[in-house]
């Protein structure tokens, strides 16, 4: 008699389906969108670089941005917990434990001046362009 997946028996691709599962783990954020905690979007002009990260559910205070050599750094640890009583776990996908992220800046900024705000699970970084950094517009003299 011939088994099948539905009888209970023998299942010729779940090792397959497992090998593809722990592949698509170890790849993850290797596709060129990132995949790190937290999600970030980074946009720049000739002033200033504007940064997005999103942390939803986190205390403000667990959230430190540092810049450093032309690096922005946001760090902190994300505690998830479990509701009141007697609960068991069936699935958690929602990450916990401390997590740190760096990124280069496009340019030097001046770092006395760099303002973070947290609203609505989104941490909102601005960092202004450091001034000697600033393309400067030469004149050129006709004679």
């Amino acid at each position: 008699m011939y088994r099948t997946l539905e009888t209970g028996g023998y299942d010729p691709f779940g090792l397959v389906r497992n090998l593809q599962r722990e592949m698509n783990r170890v790849f993850n954020g290797y596709d060129g969108r990132g995949g790190g905690f937290p999600a970030v979007n980074i946009w720049s002009n000739h002033e200033n670089v504007v940064v997005t990260a999103e942390l939803p559910g986190m205390d403000p205070e667990a959230i430190d941005v540092s810049v450093a050599q032309g690096q922005l750094t946001i760090s902190g640890e994300r505690i998830i917990s479990p509701p009141e009583g007697d609960m068991q776990s069936h699935r958690q996908e929602r990450g916990q434990g401390s997590f740190a992220r760096a990124f280069r800046l496009p340019f030097d900024v001046d770092s006395t001046k760099v303002s973070a705000r947290y609203q609505d699970g989104v941490l909102s970084i601005s960092l202004p362009r450091l001034e000697e950094s600033k393309p400067k517009k030469i004149t050129v003299n006709v004679k």
